[in-house]
């Protein structure tokens, strides 16, 4: 059974994600900021990450390229998940190397979707 990270400060939005894919079948971790996330990541590495762009200490981008620039975990696919929803924050969040980008509010349907293809991939 695949493992899935939620990385979030909102408690909500936290809980919400991890419902959601539990209810899929999937093991969910979570982390509630970038630092958090890496060390969590570090411990015992998830099968995909699930990550917000804007939280404190650190943020969703510097999480992704550090997961990206690291031989150990540049194979993790990564998924933002963000309420900035331009086209360049898509971008941006692209450019860092992410595997996909959602913006927030996202349909279930979508996340869950994305997550199961890159888990295939």
């Amino acid at each position: 059974m695949s493992t899935v990270m939620v990385v979030d400060d909102s408690v909500t939005l936290r809980e919400m994600i991890a419902d959601l894919l539990k209810g899929r079948g999937l093991n969910v971790t979570v982390a509630s900021d970038g630092v958090e996330a890496l060390e969590q990541i570090k411990a015992n590495r998830p099968d995909l990450v699930v990550l917000d762009i804007v939280m404190p200490r650190m943020n969703g981008y510097e999480v992704c390229r550090r997961l990206k620039s690291d031989p150990k975990t540049q194979n993790l696919p990564v998924v933002m998940c963000s309420s900035k929803s331009e086209e360049f924050d898509r971008y941006w969040g692209m450019k860092q190397g992410a595997d996909a980008y959602i913006a927030k509010p996202f349909h279930p349907q979508e996340l869950v979707g994305t997550i199961k293809q890159l888990l295939r991939g």
